[in-house]
């Protein structure tokens, strides 16, 4: 396996930041209501990471040592703010919908992480294949819980089908922030028992 292919395919699997890493909290259940707030704030933070990782690695010679967090940071805001422009834009209903958590981007746990953790360390491709690879498995995390508690919460599956697809009555309780939490238990012991079952 070449070097560009593992560190994309390490974000999807081995160290996907919700569930192996534990990152990203805050946004993933706050937003997770519904598949079309997960997967619109992980293309959003996908964006972010990806543009950050491969200007932070691209200009890592120049950023000094003592300041370079804060570098990270405003590098990191600018690319929230075009993110944040671009939604209200072409996006509104998913804009307001996500609300804060779109700026909150900036103090993101995972793209802060990667930033100083891989690409102030590596080049520049090996650091959009980083941000990529983490980017598309933070998706996949927030689209996998979303799916989960819109379709035990509410009953409906809004991106796919738009209507109710249970026929029971759903349980309310996964729309609230403790079954937001149930509902990631229950995703994380299920990839226990896959990673157990895969060796």
């Amino acid at each position: 396996m070449t070097t560009l292919t593992r560190e994309f395919t390490k974000g999807l699997w081995d160290e996907i930041p919700l569930f192996r890493i534990v990152l990203g909290l805050c946004p993933a259940l706050a937003v997770t209501t519904t598949m079309e707030n997960g997967l619109g704030m992980g293309v959003a933070a996908t964006f972010v990471l990806v543009c950050s990782n491969g200007l932070i690695s691209l200009l890592r010679n120049v950023i000094p040592s003592e300041v370079r967090v804060a570098c990270y940071i405003v590098i990191i805001a600018a690319f929230v703010v075009a993110v944040e422009m671009l939604m209200k834009a072409y996006f509104f209903s998913l804009s307001e919908s996500l609300g804060i958590f779109i700026p909150l981007i900036v103090v993101n746990c995972i793209i802060l992480g990667r930033a100083e953790a891989f690409a102030r360390k590596n080049g520049v491709l090996a650091s959009l294949a980083d941000g990529l690879g983490m980017g598309l498995g933070f998706t996949l995390a927030l689209t996998v819980l979303a799916t989960l508690r819109e379709l035990l919460g509410a009953g409906t599956l809004g991106l796919v089908f738009g209507e109710r697809v249970l026929l029971a009555q759903p349980f309310g309780f996964f729309q609230q922030a403790p079954g937001a939490f149930v509902a990631l238990g229950i995703l994380l012991g299920l990839m226990n028992v896959l990673s157990k079952s895969g060796k």
